[in-house]
């Protein structure tokens, strides 16, 4: 059994309050990642580049904070969101739960992004685009003809031989709830042990703690209102696996 203490850590990591569990991810600008998938990560980007490409991370650990940036601006319209196919929505013709759903598609929650616990990233192929390419990670980028579909042929092979790191993709299939991400990677061994301590009753807790709306608090969540009525749903929906 965890101490009050270590619950308290595991906690704050699993809700993206803590960065003390995550390590700048080397030759990656800014990008951080747990410490114990530093090694497995750094043996995928080597074995793709002795594949011949050049696997980068486009995003790793998320804090709480930027996740609820993401969240607010997309609420606001101030970051475009996207339908099923991942082409721009006309937020003004939605109600606010539709609005909620939309999001959701391709954008976690704040407080349930598996991005919190640095071990899950977003990967491309640096080799095949220029410096001032502008990254979608859309599946156009990722399936056909796309820039990065021969990474993606050679990943799907790798992750099924015995000796590679135990990366797998969470969002692999379309099950009505978050949008299939080619691009996202998990690594399970470490993943697995948030998986088993996130639960609806800690994330109730912790977002009818935030400030409603209408206070002024850097922590207040956008619809945070129908986001709660609407939790135990959301959960089975685009958080529970």
């Amino acid at each position: 059994m965890l101490s009050s203490s270590l619950h308290s850590q595991l906690h704050s990591q699993l809700l993206g309050c803590s960065e003390k569990h995550v390590v700048l991810l080397p030759n990656h600008k800014e990008v951080k990642v747990h410490v114990e998938a530093l090694p497995s990560i750094q043996q995928l980007i080597d074995d793709a580049r002795r594949a011949g490409f050049q696997l980068r991370v486009a995003s790793g650990f998320r804090s709480f904070e930027r996740q609820l940036l993401i969240w607010n601006n997309k609420c606001g319209g101030k970051r475009p969101v996207l339908d099923h196919d991942g082409y721009t929505v006309n937020l003004q013709r939605l109600s606010s739960i539709e609005k909620v759903y939309a999001i959701l598609r391709w954008s976690a929650l704040p407080g349930a992004s598996r991005h919190h616990w640095g071990t899950d990233i977003d990967i491309y192929d640096a080799a095949v685009i220029s410096k001032d390419y502008s990254l979608q990670l859309h599946p156009d980028e990722y399936t056909g003809k796309g820039l990065f579909a021969p990474m993606m042929e050679w990943l799907a092979e790798y992750l099924a031989l015995e000796n590679s790191p135990r990366f797998v993709r969470p969002y692999s299939e379309d099950k009505n709830g978050v949008a299939p991400e080619l691009w996202h990677l998990s690594y399970r061994p470490i993943a697995n042990r948030y998986e088993q301590h996130l639960s609806l009753v800690l994330l109730d807790e912790f977002l009818s703690s935030l400030l409603p709306m209408g206070k002024k608090s850097d922590a207040m969540i956008e619809e945070q209102s129908v986001v709660l009525d609407h939790l135990p749903a959301i959960y089975q929906r685009f958080i529970q696996l």
